[in-house]
């Protein structure tokens, strides 16, 4: 009894001391932060970079080649990169190495992602100094390359980056969302596409094509299959929905009014659909991209930088070659509920850089940071998607103009589609808009598309959809999402991690105290024997 006492004990006392040892990871602030006097190019300095590529090999192509250039001008800097398919799988990896300051040097993000990374400590570098340094700042004189000017960043896309009254971030790329059309078939309904699409002319031509024969199959295309609208991205959808009705999503300081009224009438409009089979959404269904490239979708929404997806002359799709309809695509901005207001969502990736104790390895992350941004990189990247570049120097170079007067040369670098996503973007830009960033924005994010899928799937499964469903629907999303920690100034203890993090730093402090624990009673055992 007395040994398991004394082992109980000092594996009581291992286990104590764990947990402070928790606190102190990433507890160094941004503000200590100071820039070197120069860079000690004396060093090797080796930094990492976390990159999504959408498994495309031309954008790891440009990667590969902007690490290439970037270490031939600082040869004692080595850039590692890692690449992942998704930005949730970034995020959700950066959440977990936040603790153990394994977080990479330099990360493609989102500015939602940051806001949850800079939670608890400030393991975000705070640009601002960085940024209008006279060394090594944004056009910086000791910068090796033809760094843009801070006036050079597109003013709606930087202002983005700035969380808490600080730019944590730059401008990476930047798109919006399109709608896809099959002229073809909304011509073969009686119908003519305007240049500004209206929720209700979407609706009623959605509605139209549900219509079948005697045998089953769809009037509009003949086939057994036809879900005539599909949209990507239900988050985005709620998201804009509300904003072009100028209705409740949230404020700037992260007070959360998306359960409202507005909102059910939104969602109860959207079952009607889902109930006539109209509607459905990518989570649901499918990818949009290849319905409509099946001749099964009238109008899918989805990402300008999934243009490459879109169209029967499309060179990335999923289904074969013997299921794609040849028909003609049209692009327009998504359907607004005001045409002379519109409103479309700004979206794409930014950089960010993590703390770290050296501050050389900062200046080297800060310096290629800042190259991702020099018109080679930011031209050849948006080529690959319909992306727009992030500096007015790139947009008005002779080359990017010239790759977007090549419309239609091929159906690769110049594929037509892709470069009228990209023109329509670059014709809105006055018109888009951002939802407001904060410490559990991203939950907030979730909520919202959560609310639309629940509503299409209850829909499917014939239930009955009035307010009793939505008083449920509003309480369990918000509970599901913790937003009611969310405080009235936007920070919550921790906002949502997603499950994977959560689990997975469970599991490094179960095995991490166990091994402890292990290692303290194998020592005690020793002794007592050696007695």
């Amino acid at each position: 009894m007395k040994k398991i006492k004394k082992f109980t004990a000092a594996a009581l006392a291992a286990l104590l001391a764990v947990t402070p040892l928790t606190g102190c990871h990433g507890s160094h602030k941004s503000t200590e932060f100071v820039i070197p006097e120069k860079l000690d190019d004396g060093r090797k300095l080796e930094i990492t970079f976390w990159a999504k590529n959408d498994t495309n090999k031309t954008q790891t192509a440009i990667y590969k080649q902007a690490i290439e250039d970037f270490e031939a001008l600082y040869p004692n800097i080595t850039v590692d990169m890692r690449l992942y398919t998704d930005y949730s799988k970034i995020y959700n990896d950066v959440i977990t190495n936040i603790p153990t300051e394994t977080t990479p040097n330099v990360c493609i993000t989102y500015p939602d992602h940051i806001a949850t990374y800079m939670t608890g400590a400030d393991t975000v570098v705070r640009l601002d100094e960085l940024m209008s340094d006279e060394r090594y700042g944004l056009g910086g004189s000791e910068v090796k390359f033809a760094s843009p000017a801070f006036d050079e960043l597109i003013p709606e896309y930087i202002e983005e980056c700035r969380l808490g009254g600080h730019y944590m971030a730059l401008p990476f790329m930047r798109s919006s969302e399109a709608c896809y059309i099959n002229k073809d078939m909304v011509e073969s309904l009686g119908y003519t596409i305007p240049d500004t699409l209206t929720w209700d002319f979407v609706w009623e031509v959605s509605e139209a094509a549900t219509a079948k024969n005697d045998d089953g199959t769809y009037k509009v295309n003949g086939q057994n299959v036809m879900i005539p609208f599909i949209y990507k991205s239900s988050d985005n959808m709620m998201i804009t929905m509300l904003k072009q009705l100028d209705a409740e999503y949230c404020d700037d300081a992260g007070n959360i009014t998306v359960f409202s009224d507005t909102t059910k009438k939104l969602l109860t409009e959207i079952a009607g659909h889902v109930k006539s089979g109209a509607f459905s959404t990518f989570k649901i269904s499918g990818y949009p991209g290849n319905f409509l490239n099946a001749g099964q979708c009238i109008f899918a929404i989805d990402s300008t930088a999934g243009a490459t997806w879109m169209g029967t002359k499309a060179n990335h799709h999923d289904i074969s070659e013997d299921t794609i309809v040849d028909f003609e695509t049209v692009v327009r901005p998504i359907p607004q509920y005001d045409t002379a207001h519109p409103q479309m969502i700004s979206q794409g990736p930014s950089v960010c850089i993590f703390i770290k104790r050296d501050p050389q390895i900062v200046l080297a992350s800060w310096l290629f940071m800042q190259f991702l941004l020099t018109n080679g990189v930011q031209i050849a990247y948006s080529g690959t998607e319909g992306y727009i570049p992030v500096t007015s120097a790139a947009r008005n170079s002779d080359e990017y103009r010239d790759y977007l007067s090549r419309s239609g040369e091929d159906n690769d670098l110049y594929y037509s589609v892709k470069i009228d996503a990209t023109k329509m973007l670059l014709d809105n830009i006055e018109n888009t808009f951002t939802a407001p960033v904060f410490n559990g924005s991203a939950s907030l994010r979730s909520a919202a598309s959560q609310l639309i899928e629940s509503t299409a799937k209850s829909t499917r499964r014939k239930e009955n959809i009035d307010d009793a469903y939505f008083d449920k629907l509003f309480s369990e999303t918000e509970s599901l999402y913790r937003l009611d920690g969310i405080a009235a100034s936007g920070k919550a203890e921790l906002g949502e991690l997603p499950a994977g993090s959560a689990a997975l730093l469970i599991t490094l402090g179960v095995v991490w105290t166990a091994i402890i624990i292990y290692f303290v009673i194998s020592r005690a055992a020793k002794k007592h024997k050696s007695r």
